[in-house]
């Protein structure tokens, strides 16, 4: 079976991948993954480990693209779609009638995903819930400092409202530590601030087709590649994490994608990626919804959650209704470590070095 990767220049796609390579199910062979992106320069493109062929395409918002897309789907034969950088799944939530042929997707519907992707919209539809923190949106060219400390606290964080990578956030503590960075980051349209959490940080993948959850895993980010390059310390590639046994977090991500989904009046199908902070109290509150797998989405699955297995299993099956439910647990501690150029490491906590 030939599927078509997106966004193969970035490591989520190339992650999705050898999730898949690492599974030991006889189906997981069957698949050739053919990669394509944007920059011709990107790594995957000549990673011949993870793609049998790779191509160079129009920007997801060029005119271009869907005619490229099509003309690769009937070249290879296209007969599935990963489809996971943020841009690339919002472009085939909204188009995929601009396919000239039928493939299997699992994307989540439009009106769901565009709201999910905005975290001050997001935050808006939980307004009023323990879900999420205190929080307001900041227009970079007018805004009030003393409003906001009255608001969500003196110390808070703020972020940009769209994009990844820990893209515009900081820990903000002044007036004038929030003119310089918003002064910085001069490319962001609009900021949210939000209740400083000092607590652990964490996620919950939640797989669900149909309006159906079919498979849950927990983990925990502890600190990320390149920390120091950033001011935040946040640059979304987690170096070192937790695979967790957190049920109470799939409770919360459940309630909040359930109310989200109900309010907008759509099903819930595709993956999401619910992130969580701790407050001083240890109270878990969301901080983003991601509409897609993140990047140490193999690093679970080598600790035995392979949810993209599992997504390309239940995509060619002919039995979906069947698929029970499962949450992934650990019977003991484990962690991985994942680094620029290397491949990730887990391994039992209990084998840390002291």
């Amino acid at each position: 079976m030939n599927i078509l990767v997106t966004g193969v220049g970035g490591p989520t796609p190339r992650s999705f991948v050898r999730a898949v390579k690492l599974s030991e199910k006889d189906l997981s062979n069957s698949f050739r993954f053919i990669g394509i992106d944007c920059d011709r320069l990107a790594y995957g493109l000549y990673d011949r480990s993870l793609f049998d062929a790779t191509y160079v395409v129009p920007r997801a918002n060029e005119k271009n693209y869907w005619s490229a897309i099509n003309d690769i789907i009937e070249k290879e034969e296209i007969e599935g779609a990963v489809v996971l950088p943020e841009l690339e799944v919002l472009e085939w939530a909204k188009n995929r009638d601009q396919l000239n042929c039928p493939i299997k997707v699992h994307l989540p519907e439009y009106n769901l995903a565009s709201a999910l992707v905005n975290k001050h919209r997001l935050h808006e539809y939980l307004e009023g819930s323990s879900l999420i923190p205190k929080f307001s949106k900041i227009n970079p060219s007018s805004y009030d400092y003393r409003e906001l400390v009255e608001e969500i606290g003196d110390v808070f964080w703020i972020r940009s409202t769209e994009g990844s990578s820990g893209l515009g956030s900081l820990k903000i503590e002044s007036e004038s530590a929030l003119a310089q960075w918003i002064s910085i980051n001069e490319g962001v349209e609009e900021f949210i601030a939000t209740e400083y959490l000092p607590g652990r940080n964490m996620a919950s993948k939640m797989l669900y087709f149909d309006n159906e959850l079919k498979r849950t895993a927990c983990a925990e980010r502890v600190n990320y590649i390149m920390a120091k390059v950033a001011p935040s310390g946040i640059t979304g590639n987690t170096s070192f994490g937790r695979l967790i046994n957190e049920p109470e977090l799939v409770k919360l991500s459940e309630k909040a994608l359930n109310s989200i989904s109900s309010e907008i009046g759509t099903e819930l199908h595709g993956i999401f990626t619910v992130d969580f902070k701790e407050d001083e109290k240890g109270v878990r509150k969301i901080t983003e919804i991601n509409i897609r797998h993140v990047a140490f989405t193999s690093s679970i699955a080598a600790g035995g959650a392979n949810i993209p297995m599992d997504t390309l299993e239940a995509l060619f099956s002919t039995e979906l209704s069947n698929m029970e439910r499962i949450d992934y647990s650990y019977d003991e501690p484990m962690v991985f470590l994942r680094d620029v150029d290397a491949q990730p490491i887990i391994m039992k906590e209990s084998e840390l070095l002291a």
